[in-house]
């Protein structure tokens, strides 16, 4: 038997289902998806600044 099989598995979470919501809840989880968005794109250029300060103290 493998660690990895011990470990938990990541299940992707379910959409949620768009019918039942109002349009204003429709709003409101579009809000919620464009501030994660933002905020995965700020993680991005983090990372991206991260390894370019790492690059060039490497390629010195």
């Amino acid at each position: 038997m493998e660690l990895e099989d011990l470990e938990p598995r990541n299940k992707p979470p379910t959409p949620r289902n768009l019918d039942e919501m109002s349009i204003e809840a429709l709003n409101e989880y579009i809000v919620e998806l464009e501030a994660e968005i933002a905020r995965v794109r700020e993680a991005i250029t983090a990372k991206e600044q991260a390894r370019a300060g790492a690059e060039s103290v490497f390629k010195s």
